[in-house]
């Protein structure tokens, strides 16, 4: 092979090796839109605080049926009031946190719901570990706790945060809530007292970083796609490595 043609083969396969990496990226694209929480008078200690999350569809095959939400400690669900969400849906509390789960919305839609807490910890900041699931079976796990679970191009699954402002002067904790607050679903593990169970916020912490362990929320499709170009580009590697060593005519 003379140089000229072994120079256009090169150029070649640096060309189709960086569709191939382009595809691969391009794979991750639905976790661009994320999972959020947002809170108007959000300070360390308020009382009777409405949170609004908010959650983004990242499919084009279904719609969004269920959202659970892991309670960050200091915040038990009998805390925890629902205000209002999709048409359908319902409340329900888990020995975790809680869940808003109904008919399957149109495929693209977002899902908005709205819960009262009815006192925030003295806290700087609040974690909402988020699994987001979709009338195909398919699980989005928003639950990513460092910054650096984003790699800047929008692919990571960062759970929501929510950052308080510092207390107000005077601001004291309440006592734990008497009886489960009202939902419009029984609550599912709920303690018959009412009362937080003293064991909660620790086995609540460690059902959140079981969360995290398991699963680092990159789609299958993304390690596929990647070992499916890695195998392209090797059998390339190899290809061009016989083509130089074959003597020109």
């Amino acid at each position: 092979m003379s140089r000229p043609s072994k120079a256009r083969t090169a150029r070649r396969l640096a060309t189709v090796s960086a569709v191939l990496v382009a595809a691969v990226v391009a794979g991750a694209g639905p976790a661009n839109a994320h999972t959020e929480v947002k809170g108007k008078n959000a300070r360390a200690l308020a009382q009777n605080v409405t949170l609004d999350f908010h959650a983004a569809s990242e499919s084009s095959a279904a719609g969004i049926t269920k959202l659970e939400v892991v309670l960050p400690a200091g915040i038990v669900p009998t805390d925890i009031t629902y205000e209002q969400g999709p048409k359908g849906w319902k409340f329900d509390t888990t020995g975790r946190g809680w869940t808003v789960s109904g008919p399957e919305l149109t495929v693209g839609e977002d899902a908005d719901f709205s819960v009262t807490v009815r006192q925030l910890p003295d806290v700087r900041e609040l974690v909402f570990k988020t699994l987001q699931s979709y009338g195909d079976g398919r699980v989005d796990r928003w639950v990513e706790l460092e910054d650096s679970a984003d790699d800047g191009h929008g692919h990571g699954h960062p759970a929501p945060k929510l950052k308080l402002g510092p207390a107000e002067p005077g601001a004291t904790p309440v006592a734990p809530s008497p009886t489960a607050p009202a939902t419009t679903a029984a609550p599912a593990d709920a303690s018959p007292s009412g009362r937080p169970d003293p064991t909660g916020t620790p086995s609540t912490s460690r059902a959140a970083g079981e969360d995290a362990s398991e699963d680092d929320g990159v789609s299958p499709a993304v390690w596929i796609g990647g070992g499916a170009a890695v195998a392209l580009l090797a059998a390339g590697g190899v290809w061009w490595s016989r083509r130089r060593g074959t003597p020109s005519a």
